[in-house]
């Protein structure tokens, strides 16, 4: 079949025992293949979803071999359908293979940032204990290795901590805000509901009053309300699943499955099982004031009430103008939740991300390291071919190449140090982003430049060893200027003839996020010398998705055993890169909304039947000459006076709201 790209992840051979599980057909990895050279070339495990639909559910499939990265692999395993690990959406899994020499203690700071460690605990070992063993055991490898002494003296540690809570710490504070909204909304739907039963626990009371003294017992009174109430939230609930079906799919909508864990938001027979719970228990928790209120209540009082000479007594009332009140600070508290998000997000789009994103179109693929070595010719040679077929295409501005682009999600970086720098005392060493590009990606992507010159593809070729720089690298360290023909080398190598020269000075560009701080700093060095991933970007003068088909062709054209994917314009990725900022504030909105619906239904309702239980009272009184302003006037002003009540207390709870959310939001005032 033709070549496609597959998302893969390399992995020890005790990966899948660590996680408890497993493959299904076949085995893991052993600690032969770890280990290279490797002379069967390697192995490769399938996931079920990979195995049924690229291998047609084949069951002799162990043995086969597959081509991944232009190299061949023989299948050992298959894993089960039910396999997942956090949000990787990995369909092969390849052995993780090093060296011998490589895994000596001296090589602990080599590199590899991309490499993640996970681990068991013992039963009854905590992760503090596991923190003190792993700091203990670095302090005993680290002796006399100058470069680990380096990196623990500038503060960096090896931290042990739970993975899932790890895995979602970025969007964990909105999911606890989105948690908070809905259970205001909950108690703002009991308190809801427990003022309209108490209203209509009053208008029967004389009922229940009746019953109690005909014998009735204090357990068929709470019998009674309890099976109402229970009624009452058990078909909210069933309500609430049809509900809950339709808002999953909202939030698929929103794109909810691109956060951590998101793909795994479904309705299923425990969520269901859950609400179900849920109201019910409900249920029991608003027959309680209700059940209180009928047992509470005089019998003689209650027989009496409800007549030509009985009156709503002032407790009565205020309760029930507590719970307005309640609920029109709770209504206010999520309006205010849901404005402040909807700010957030504002500020955030009006951010500049330092490139014009209109126009551009970004695709990804891989260059085989089996037929394209590592530094070798032909991996710059198959790129300037590919770049120059783009360039002569109708509507193509301008084409280049980059190892990693603004917000992909990958953004690790790496110490860069400039020629004779000193740094100040307690100062650690500055990870900076290093991109290694070729052809016109400047102009792509309409980074300005500042200073000097671009990088071209001809600086691939050349023997000199060029940089550019961006504005933030260059102020910190040349702040007074001449950051041109300034040298700076990688990591800890200052050997001469390995440093680069800066020979221009770019806009800083927003990597990681729109609201990553300044000053992170970026080098930029010919893709010779940075020859990883790649990302094509085109700028084109139609519609960006209008090229896609012809980008997948021109790279096919250009190698047949290439495959790009990941193809999007920019405008999409910065869309995309705010999800985990707009689905909040758009789901906060809806809460709102509805709050408000119910503040003003639950209002409506109380005044309406205060005034109907007062129309005797009201006939009275115009029959004695009072005007019908003074009546309007008279029940305006308690609806106001409930109405800045709830205000006053929605501000402070406003306020607390806000600084609890000061993690969230970004250029909101404090």
């Amino acid at each position: 079949g033709s070549t496609q790209q597959e998302k893969v992840m390399r992995i020890s051979p005790d990966f899948f025992t660590t996680l408890g599980s497993g493959p299904v057909m076949g085995r893991s990895f052993d600690e032969a293949e770890t280990i290279t050279p490797i002379e069967n070339h390697g192995a490769a495990i399938l996931t079920d979803a990979y195995w049924r639909q690229r291998l047609n559910s084949d069951p002799h499939v162990l043995g086969r071999e597959i081509r991944v990265n232009g190299a061949p692999r023989k299948i050992v395993g298959v894993l089960p359908p039910d396999f997942h690990f956090l949000s990787s959406e990995a369909r092969i899994f390849l052995p993780f293979t090093s060296r011998l020499q490589q895994r000596t203690p001296q090589q602990r700071h080599s590199g590899g940032g991309g490499t993640h460690m996970i681990a068991r605990l013992k039963p009854g070992v905590t992760v503090a204990e596991a923190q003190s063993q792993i700091d203990a055991h670095n302090a005993s490898v680290e002796t006399d290795n100058p470069p680990a002494t380096m990196m623990a003296e500038a503060g960096f540690r090896s931290l042990v901590l739970p993975l899932h809570a790890d895995h979602v710490r970025s969007i964990r504070p909105t999911l606890l805000l989105m948690q908070g909204s809905a259970l205001f909304l909950l108690v703002m739907g009991a308190v809801n509901l427990v003022n309209l039963l108490l209203i209509r626990a009053s208008s029967h009371m004389k009922d229940m009053a009746i019953r109690r003294s005909m014998g009735a017992s204090r357990r068929h009174v709470v019998s009674h309300v309890m099976v109402e109430t229970l009624l009452l939230t058990a078909l909210g609930g069933l309500l609430g699943l049809v509900v809950g079906v339709w808002g999953i799919r909202l939030l698929e909508v929103l794109g909810a499955d691109r956060l951590p864990l998101g793909a795994r938001i479904a309705f299923d027979g425990r969520l269901a099982a859950t609400g179900l719970a849920g109201a019910v228990v409900l249920g029991v928790v608003i027959a309680v004031p209700i059940a209180w209120f009928n047992l509470r209540s005089h019998l003689e009082n209650a027989l009496r009430s409800e007549s030509r000479t009985g009156t709503v007594s002032r407790a009565a009332q205020r309760l029930r103008q507590g719970f307005i009140v309640a609920q029109i600070a709770l209504a206010f508290v999520l309006l205010a939740g849901a404005a402040l998000l909807g700010l957030s997000l504002k500020n955030v789009m009006a951010v500049s991300p330092g490139f014009r994103a209109d126009h551009v179109l970004i695709g990804q693929f891989t260059l085989p390291y089996g037929r394209f070595p590592g530094g070798s010719p032909q991996r710059v040679a198959v790129l300037d071919r590919l770049l120059e077929a783009i360039g002569q295409q109708p509507g193509v501005a301008a084409a280049g190449t980059i190892t990693n682009v603004p917000l992909s999600g990958d953004n690790g970086k790496t110490a860069i140090t400039p020629k004779g720098y000193v740094p100040q005392p307690g100062e650690s060493p500055q990870g900076h982003y290093f991109y290694g590009i070729t052809g016109d990606y400047f102009s792509a992507l309409g980074i300005p430049l500042r200073e000097g010159r671009f990088l071209t593809s001809a600086d691939s070729h050349r023997p000199e060893r060029v940089c550019v720089v961006d504005e933030d690298f260059a102020r910190r360290y040349w702040p007074k200027g001449n950051a041109l023909g300034q040298r700076v080398f990688q990591g800890s190598d200052s050997d001469d003839a390995l440093l680069f020269t800066v020979v221009g000075v770019v806009g800083a560009v927003k990597q990681a996020e729109l609201t990553e701080p300044q000053g992170q700093g970026a080098v930029y060095v010919p893709y010779h010398y940075r020859d990883t991933n790649v990302f094509v970007v085109t700028r084109t003068s139609q519609r960006p998705e209008a090229f896609a088909d012809s980008l997948r062709q021109l790279v096919r054209a250009t190698d047949p055993e290439l495959a790009i994917d990941d193809i999007r314009s920019m405008d999409t990725r910065i869309a995309e890169s705010l999800i985990a900022r707009r689905s909040p504030a758009v789901l906060a909105g809806i809460v709102a909304g509805v709050a408000l619906l119910l503040a003003a239904v639950g209002t409506y309702g109380v005044l309406s039947y205060t005034i109907a239980q007062r129309r005797r009272e009201i006939g009275v009184r115009m029959a004695l000459g009072a005007q019908t302003h003074h009546i309007r006037t008279q029940f305006l002003s308690l609806g106001l006076r409930l109405l800045g009540a709830g205000i006053l207390l929605g501000v402070m709870g406003a306020w607390a709201t806000g600084k609890g959310m000061e993690g969230v939001l970004f250029g909101v005032p404090k």
